[in-house]
């Protein structure tokens, strides 16, 4: 009798917040601030303008990462992958670039931006493991610099 194999461990989506702080100054790092507050159209843009970590863009559930002209299709369903590969071309994602979400929910906003760039095919995607929470409590400070970033080249499956 052979004793069965097990499949590999697939690496972790999450990111510990000292592996974040030692890599901050890589230039193809783009942090993104996910921060959403349900029934709070603004809220969670409100939320990075008072601070966010270092080097982070916004993206907002509602605009960014959903389509909400889409009607009888839940509360937030997906955009189209051209107008969410435009969103995060926008916002500076490109082909090379690692992006690393975050949030203050629990990591399930994060997880959403994580799993729309795996989907369609932008593998190098993290989730803060901990969020915010976890940054601010390892005494990390924010910042309200809100970083100046060149569109990204972003070619996803489907855009």
């Amino acid at each position: 009798m052979t004793t069965p194999t097990r499949a590999a461990t697939p690496p972790s989506p999450l990111i510990s917040v000292d592996a974040l702080a030692a890599r901050l100054d890589d230039p193809a790092l783009i942090v993104v601030d996910c921060r959403w507050v349900l029934g709070q159209p603004g809220a969670g843009r409100a939320k990075y303008d008072a601070g966010h970590l270092p080097g982070a863009v916004h993206v907002d559930l509602d605009t960014d990462l959903a389509d909400l002209s889409i009607r009888g299709a839940g509360r937030h369903p997906l955009p189209s992958p051209a107008a969410f590969a435009a969103a995060m071309a926008a916002a500076g994602i490109g082909d090379g670039t690692l992006v690393v979400a975050y949030d203050d929910v629990g990591g399930w906003v994060a997880a959403r931006l994580w799993w729309m760039l795996e989907r369609l095919g932008h593998r190098d995607v993290l989730v803060l493991d901990g969020g915010i929470g976890a940054w601010t409590a390892a005494g990390h400070a924010l910042t309200t610099v809100v970083p100046k970033r060149a569109p990204g080249d972003l070619h996803l499956a489907g855009a």
